[in-house]
């Protein structure tokens, strides 16, 4: 099944472990038992949980002798943000439309009210 990288971002975002993890790492590179320390779950779920968003393309791992390290890929994280940026555009957008429309109909509200 071919997947988008869309897909797999948003899907790597929809956890919260995953997103824990991405916290952390936003802090610089990490250890793999740096990573998992804080988390009760066992390493082994961190590990899988590093797998995932090392298949969505959020980070990449290398090794040092026994120990693997995991680091941000940015370029991904920009991908999903210009994704998102387009609708806050759109919501802005509408936004202002709306508040233009009641401000019109508060105008004319004015204008039909003696009392004002």
């Amino acid at each position: 099944m071919v997947v988008d990288s869309l897909t797999a971002t948003f899907g790597a975002f929809a956890d919260p472990t995953r997103r824990s993890l991405l916290r952390r790492l936003a802090g610089g590179p990490a250890s793999v038992c740096d990573l998992a320390g804080p988390f009760r779950i066992s390493q082994q779920a961190v590990s899988k949980h590093l797998a995932y968003l090392e298949k969505a393309g959020l980070i990449v791992k290398r090794s040092e002798g026994r120990q693997h390290f995991c680091a941000l890929r940015a370029d991904r994280f920009k991908e999903a943000a210009d994704w998102v940026e387009g609708y806050r555009l759109f919501w802005e957008q509408s936004f202002d439309r709306l508040d233009d429309y009641l401000k019109e109909l508060q105008s004319k509200d004015k204008k039909h009210d003696p009392k004002r």
